[in-house]
């Protein structure tokens, strides 16, 4: 059975299985943009128990399959990690992660940034109806793409 749960990243079993996840998802990114210094990969299990993010986590049967971790300021819902176990891959647990993020009450609009060589999240934030809205240099040859949703809220009658 798939599950998707608020995960309690104060907890330091949770805290491992986060970064356990995220170091194998994010070398594949690492591997896909020419760059190992990507912040994820270089956490421990101390960063994610201080970080103040909102974590939620896939769940295929007991194993941890992907995670979302965002922060929330004003009505704009920053996604600050969106990584899924390489064994999963391809299953739609990025979509129903971000989709779960989507239904937060109070929120307009939402941000997310990628490699801009990582064409699989690239993919993957334009399906879901993101706009492609800026790109920086972060390294030498290296960048990033911001993307952002706006959130059509239909009014309370």
């Amino acid at each position: 059975m798939n599950l998707i749960k608020l995960l309690d990243n104060k907890n330091i079993e949770v805290a491992e299985q986060i970064i356990k996840l995220q170091k194998a998802s994010y070398q594949v990114e690492a591997e896909i943009i020419g760059f190992i210094q990507i912040p994820p990969l270089l956490e421990n299990p101390e960063d994610i128990i201080n970080s103040e993010e909102t974590y939620y986590g896939y769940f295929v049967e007991q194993d941890l399959a992907g995670i979302i971790s965002y922060s929330i300021e004003a009505d704009v819902l920053d996604i600050c990690k969106v990584a899924v176990h390489p064994d999963f891959f391809k299953r739609g647990i990025a979509t129903q992660l971000i989709r779960l993020v989507e239904q937060t009450e109070g929120i307009n609009k939402i941000l997310v940034f990628t490699g801009l060589k990582n064409s699989p999240a690239v993919t993957l934030y334009t399906a879901l109806g993101f706009i492609k809205m800026h790109e920086r240099e972060v390294a030498k040859g290296v960048f990033i793409v911001s993307f952002e949703k706006q959130l059509s809220k239909s009014p309370i009658l």
